[in-house]
């Protein structure tokens, strides 16, 4: 039957072709899931150095519940999508709380956990636990799209989608069958210029039969990212500057700054930042001078991030969410978004002070 040769020519393939990462062929739970977690919207040769200072520091699902929320956005820095660490850490905390620190291997239970959505469950479920659901992420739909002809990702083609991979999966070892389309996608069946030669399953991949593998799926054009002009104010009291802790509920949440936030139209940087400061602290600082900018991309939009050395003038700053008055030394004893750390970079090349 052609859906078991495919099956098996997807195994045989993935046995001998995978890469070696530190997350795979493990029967743990807790790494599986974080390893799942920490690669969404993140590349591999990213994602490794910080799953294994993750687990360097955090070696079982209780160690990250009994940790401070600061403590796992430390670890979590630079990564980005925060969302995830503090949402598997509330789920860390619900799984010894409500099951005995063992994590659940049933759907309900498991998909019910905060930041666990479809993918998640159905990746953790059958890698860990070797529950026969179907693994769908981008490479996945890009590989099935191929090989079942589909131009656009429909919502109709997504159940076609499902309902093949649901028929074909292992039975015996689902999430190797899992990994192995995933991997098929990272490393052969490409966005373009995809090694059709080194397919295990060619032959069953009609966008190959019809020479147009590049051409499955259709891409839809991304729409133009915005891009704002934003402010940031490292205010000095002597030796030590304020700095404070992102709002919960709102984008980069748990992780500290510097006062500030975006230019609007027709305003000067400067003007900006001592209104982006006196909504923030309640008090306007003397503006001493620039330290520079940086550009940074995030998912949806770009910034350029504009800072500038202030002292307080004769008002003290006193901020709405919990603040800070610390050293350029004391840096590294809290979570700051990337982008503070490009302008880090620029106040270790000139000196931290004025």
């Amino acid at each position: 039957m052609q859906q078991n040769k495919t099956t098996s020519s997807l195994l045989n393939w993935y046995h001998t072709e995978k890469r070696i990462l530190p997350f795979r062929d493990i029967d743990n739970p807790y790494l599986i899931w974080l390893s799942e977690v920490m690669l969404q919207q993140t590349q591999v040769s990213t994602m490794v150095p910080y799953f294994e200072k993750w687990v360097s520091k955090f070696p079982t699902i209780n160690s990250v519940a009994i940790a401070s929320e600061e403590s796992c956005l430390k670890l979590w820095e630079g990564l980005g999508y925060y969302s995830r660490c503090r949402n598997f850490q509330k789920a860390a905390k619900l799984i010894v709380k409500n099951h005995q620190g063992i994590i659940p291997n049933n759907w309900t239970e498991f998909r019910a956990l905060p930041g666990v959505g479809d993918y998640t469950a159905a990746a953790v479920l059958s890698i860990a636990f070797n529950k026969t659901y179907p693994v769908i992420d981008g490479n996945v739909k890009r590989v099935m799209a191929r090989m079942l002809g589909l131009k656009n990702l429909t919502k109709r083609n997504m159940s076609r989608i499902n309902k093949y991979l649901s028929h074909i999966i292992s039975i015996e070892n689902p999430g190797d069958f899992n990994q192995s389309l995933m991997e098929l996608g990272a490393s052969i069946c490409s966005p373009k210029n995809p090694g059709c030669g080194k397919c295990p399953v060619s032959f069953n991949c009609k966008a190959f039969s019809m020479g147009e593998a590049e051409s499955y799926p259709k891409i839809i054009k991304k729409k133009k990212t915005p891009h704002y002009e934003v402010v940031a104010g490292l205010v000095w009291r002597n030796d030590k500057f304020y700095i404070q802790k992102r709002e919960e509920g709102g984008m980069l949440a748990g992780l500290w700054e510097f006062p500030g936030g975006k230019v609007e139209d027709g305003e000067t940087l400067e003007d900006a930042l001592r209104r982006e400061i006196k909504e923030e602290c309640g008090a306007t600082p003397t503006i001493l001078k620039k330290i520079g900018a940086i550009k940074h991309v995030y998912t949806h939009f770009s910034i350029t991030f504009h800072g500038f050395h202030c002292k307080e003038n004769g008002i003290k700053l006193t901020g709405q969410q919990p603040s800070k008055w610390i050293r350029s030394t004391e840096i590294d004893s809290f979570p700051f978004p990337k982008a503070n750390h490009k302008l880090f970079t620029l106040l270790d090349a000139q000196g931290w002070n004025v």
